[in-house]
């Protein structure tokens, strides 16, 4: 696929267009929105290669919810509750033609995927759950989001760059320009306002039980983000779901062992398979791993976060977690183990 796919359109209910997206082959898997714009998504180096490696084995559905990215901007700012947000699903189902698909809830959308799921189960294959809760003020409690939410109103652009760098995790040049170039045009700062306003007032924590689809709950850990806890009591209130911890740092899929998140989500839409990852005996993530060879290779820091698309002080702190769990006192342990599988 060299180029991103045409924007279709789509009209809910109350008379709202809504921009969408299909692409890719295999059982449907519609990813949906929280603040976003489909158009510039693509231009984030993560994100296209996580659309291109999903639409290898499943038809992707992408879509902007009211309010954003290529749908209406003019909409209510009063209407913004999880009713409003399961008429732009079935508005995007409806016009694409497709009676029941598998869903990928990505933080604001998680309440939106279990209540279409509880109020309409012959409509949803599976749910991947990723970044948010059944009550979405818990999504948004960590400090470091809040500290976020306080610039929408204060500077819109400011925002935007806070997000991308800070939120979302990319830190690296390219990515770290495009995502915030896509938060900054995604919408206003009025309208995402009221959407986060809106989603402190979202609850479906009573259709947990009702839910039928099998479900697969991804949590990637972190000192930053949601304490898992919220994730597992959320998989313990839906009736057949599963919880997989991924490691790492970055409060996102596909970005960090992209590899493994796009295994993980593809298997279990096609297959409902959970191929939980193996870590070594040491416990090192994937990408520690790649940090440790490169290491090993004798790159500086800075030469090992231009190899990997990342920054340095992202370097840095691959390095702080490997070192304790192989139990090396610094560089010179950590290559000797890396050559020898001993620290020196």
């Amino acid at each position: 696929m060299e180029s991103r796919p045409e924007v279709r359109l789509a009209r809910t209910d109350d008379g709202v267009t809504l921009g969408y997206q299909v692409f890719g082959q295999g059982p449907v898997l519609v990813w949906m929105p929280s603040l976003s714009n489909i158009v510039a998504q693509w231009r984030i180096p993560a994100f296209r290669a996580a659309y291109l490696g999903l639409a290898r084995n499943l038809t992707v559905v992408l879509y902007d919810g009211r309010g954003t990215g290529s749908s209406d901007r003019r909409i209510d700012l009063d209407d913004l509750g999880v009713d409003a947000h399961l008429r732009d699903l079935r508005a995007v189902l409806d016009a694409a033609g497709i009676q029941r698909a598998s869903l990928l809830g990505y933080y604001h959308s998680v309440t939106t995927a279990i209540a279409f799921a509880a109020r309409e189960p012959s409509r949803v294959e599976r749910m991947v759950l990723f970044g948010g809760s059944p009550r979405l003020r818990e999504a948004m409690g960590p400090a470091q989001t809040q500290a976020l939410l306080s610039l929408v109103d204060q500077d819109w652009s400011l925002f935007a760059d806070a997000a991308a760098t800070a939120w979302l995790g990319w830190d690296s040049a390219p990515s770290g320009r495009w995502t915030a170039e896509a938060f900054r045009t995604a919408t206003t700062a009025p309208v995402a306002r009221a959407w986060f306003d809106a989603a402190r007032h979202i609850d479906v924590t009573g259709e947990l039980a009702r839910v039928r689809a099998p479900t697969l709950v991804l949590h990637r850990q972190g000192e930053q983000q949601i304490p898992v806890e919220v994730f597992r009591r959320m998989t313990d209130g839906l009736p057949d779901a599963r919880l997989v911890e991924r490691p790492g740092s970055t409060p996102t899929l596909f970005v960090e062992d992209a590899a493994t998140d796009l295994r993980l989500v593809t298997d279990f839409v096609t297959t409902g398979r959970v191929h939980r990852p193996a870590l070594d005996s040491t416990g090192l993530t994937p990408r520690e791993q790649e940090v440790l060879q490169l290491l090993a290779a004798g790159d500086s820091n800075t030469e090992i976060a231009r190899r990997l698309g990342i920054a340095v002080h992202t370097v840095e702190r691959h390095l702080a977690n490997l070192y304790r769990k192989i139990g090396a006192r610094g560089r010179t342990d950590a290559v000797a183990y890396a050559l020898r599988g001993t620290p020196g």
